[in-house]
């Protein structure tokens, strides 16, 4: 069981067109687990309840249901953080082989991000967070070929260069108090 002391974001959900395709790119993309799935008695589309955790039966559900007329999706990111930036080149492979595409890598100072649209359009980001904070939006270029030293040594440069650069445990000190 999931515990909390405040609200705090902990699932979402998306229309789909074809519920077993995207199902699929989860599951083989981001190691996601089916929990349950079945159609809803009082939301009568099939849902696919999946999970990285243990702990929360669900925290994506694909919903069937999406027109196939839809021109774009009302989503603007759905957002996974990953371990390594080797896991951001890994991960970023495996999506477009499996039909993910406009891949955008992104230095935000404060993480290193790579968005692609999944086979439905809808926005993914992939992330790590760096142990920096200066103000967003922010968005350099990320060149994933170079090694992951050059990476973090530009990625450090960039943010001391920010008027707002801070260490994280200090933007953490910051938020705390304020709250």
């Amino acid at each position: 069981m999931l515990k909390v002391s405040q609200p705090t974001p902990s699932h979402f959900g998306i229309y789909v067109t074809d519920v077993e395709k995207m199902v699929h790119f989860y599951k083989t993309v981001f190691g996601l687990v089916e929990t349950d799935r079945g159609v809803g008695k009082t939301f009568k589309a099939p849902l696919v309840f999946l999970s990285s955790s243990p702990h929360q039966h669900h925290q994506l559900v694909i919903a069937g249901g999406r027109p196939a007329e839809a021109t774009f999706s009302t989503v603007m990111q759905l957002s996974f953080a990953v371990p390594s930036i080797q896991s951001l080149r890994d991960l970023k492979d495996q999506a477009v082989a499996l039909g993910a595409s406009k891949v955008l890598p992104l230095n935000h100072g404060n993480a290193l991000s790579v968005y692609f649209a999944d086979p439905e359009g809808n926005t993914i980001e992939i992330y790590i967070d760096m142990p920096f904070y200066i103000s967003q939006p922010h968005g350099d270029p990320l060149d994933l070929s170079q090694d992951d030293e050059t990476i973090l040594r530009e990625t450090e440069a960039i943010c001391r260069q920010d008027p707002s650069f801070m260490p994280i445990e200090q933007w953490q000190a910051k938020f705390a108090n304020a709250h």
